[in-house]
C-alpha cells in the first residue's frame, strides 16, 4: 500500500512485495512525468493527450456575436484511452491517500477482524467513490435539465456530442473501474474474493463503455446516478453495522429501494430504447455519424440490461436469504418455563394436606382415623 511507514524490513527492489507496497509512490511518479511533459513544446502535445479532454467541438449560437454564445462540446474517439489511462493513475493515487489517511486509522481504532477488515476496507473506498459520483453527477443532471425533460433522453439521437461536464464524468467513471483491476492485485486480495469483484467490474465497463460508443450518454448518466445513490446506501449502512452490529435500519432501506430501482432501471430503459429510439426520425446504421438505432442494437441493448437486472435480483434474494438465516441462528433459544407448584388452599393450609399440619404434627383429623 502506498503511503505506508516503512517497516524494518526493506523488500527487494522490484519484488511483488516492494510494487504492493510502493505502489502509490510508483504511479504518482508516473503521473508526474506527463505533467512535467506539459513544461517543454516537444512533449507538451502528447502530454495534453492524456491531461486534458479530446475532441473539442465549437458550437456558436449566432456568428459574429461576443464568446459568451460559443459553446464547447466534445465528442469521442480513440484518444480517449490515453485520457482514461491518466486518470485512471489518479485514481489509484486517491484510492491509497483514502485508505492511508483514512480508513487504516479507523482500523486501528475498532480493532477489526481480518474479514471485517477487508469488508470496511472496499465499504470505506466505495462509498467515497459512490458518494462523488452520485454528487457530480447530480449536478450535471440538473444543469443539463435532463430530469425535467425526459424526451430528452431519446430525443434528437445520436447525441454524439457532450458538454465537458459529461465527458469528463465518463472519463472518470471508466479510470476508476479500470483502476479497480490493478487493486485487486496491490490489495492482495484474497482468492476467493477475486471472481466477484471481476464480474461487478465487468459489468461496470461493458454498460459505461457500451453507452458510451453508442451514444446513449443521456440514459447511462441517469441510471448511473440511481445507481450510485442505492449503492452509496448499502455501504454505509455496512459502514454503520461494522461499528454497531444493532444498526440494521439501513439495510431495510436498502433492501426497498433496491427494488425499485431495478424496476425504475428497466422502465426507463424501455421507454428509451424500445420506444423512443423505435420512433425516431434517424434510423440505420451509420458508424461515420454515430448512429447505431438499428433494431438488432436496440435489442442487444435492451437484453444486456435486462439480464443484468435480473443477475442483481438474484443475488440480492440470495443476499437476503443467507441474512435471515444467519439473523435466526443468532437469537438463542428461549427456555421452556418450568410450572409453579399450586397455592395452598386456605383449607388445606389449616387442616394440613395428606392429614399433616403446617407444623409437622399430626391434625385433628388424621388423629380420629388413626384411634379408629
Amino acid at each position: 500500500m502506498g503511503f505506508r511507514k516503512k517497516t524494518n524490513k526493506n523488500p527487494p527492489v522490484l519484488s511483488h512485495e516492494f510494487i504492493i507496497q510502493n505502489h502509490a509512490d510508483i504511479v504518482s511518479c508516473v503521473a508526474m512525468v506527463f505533467l512535467l511533459g506539459l513544461m517543454f513544446e516537444v512533449t507538451s502535445k502528447v502530454a495534453v493527450l492524456f491531461i486534458t479532454v479530446q475532441y473539442n467541438f465549437t458550437i456558436s449560437a449566432n456568428e459574429g456575436l461576443s464568446e459568451e454564445s460559443v459553446v464547447n462540446h466534445f465528442h469521442h474517439g480513440l484518444k480517449d484511452l490515453a485520457t482514461i489511462f491518466f486518470y485512471m493513475l489518479v485514481a489509484i493515487i486517491i484510492h491509497a491517500i483514502i485508505q492511508e489517511y483514512v480508513l487504516d486509522k479507523i482500523n486501528r481504532k475498532m480493532h477489526f477482524s481480518k474479514t471485517k477488515h477487508s469488508k470496511f476496507n472496499e465499504s470505506g473506498q466505495l462509498s467515497a467513490f459512490y458518494l462523488f459520483s452520485f454528487g457530480w453527477g447530480t449536478s450535471i443532471l440538473m444543469s443539463e435539465n435532463f430530469l425535467s425533460n425526459p424526451v430528452s433522453l431519446w430525443d434528437g439521437y445520436p447525441h454524439t456530442l457532450m458538454p465537458f461536464q459529461m465527458k469528463f464524468y465518463f472519463i472518470s467513471q471508466m479510470g476508476y473501474w479500470l483502476h479497480a483491476l490493478p487493486e485487486i492485485y496491490f490489495q492482495k486480495t484474497k482468492k476467493e474474493d477475486i471472481p466477484r469483484q471481476l464480474v461487478y467490474i465487468s459489468l461496470y465497463l461493458v454498460h459505461i463503455v457500451g453507452a458510451y460508443i453508442l451514444n446513449l450518454n443521456r440514459l447511462a448518466l441517469v441510471l448511473l446516478v440511481l445507481h450510485c445513490f442505492i449503492e452509496l446506501l448499502f455501504h454505509v449502512s455496512r459502514l454503520v453495522y461494522f461499528s454497531n452490529e444493532k444498526r440494521q435500519t439501513g439495510f431495510s432501506i436498502w433492501a426497498v429501494l433496491f427494488v425499485l430501482g431495478r424496476l425504475l432501471t428497466l422502465s426507463l430503459s424501455v421507454l428509451t430504447v424500445g420506444f423512443g429510439l423505435s420512433n425516431a426520425d434517424q434510423q440505420g446504421l451509420d458508424l461515420a455519424n454515430g448512429n447505431f438505432n438499428v433494431l438488432i442494437v436496440r435489442i442487444t441493448v435492451l437484453a444486456t440490461i435486462c439480464v443484468t437486472q435480473a443477475f442483481m435480483m438474484w443475488k440480492f434474494i440470495n443476499f437476503q436469504l443467507r441474512r435471515w438465516r444467519e439473523q435466526a441462528q443468532a437469537q438463542p433459544v428461549k427456555p421452556k418455563k418450568l410450572q409453579a407448584p399450586k397455592t395452598k388452599s386456605k383449607k388445606d393450609k389449616a387442616n394440613g394436606v395428606n392429614g399433616v399440619s403446617s407444623n409437622g404434627a399430626d391434625s385433628p383429623r388424621a388423629k380420629k382415623e388413626k384411634s379408629s
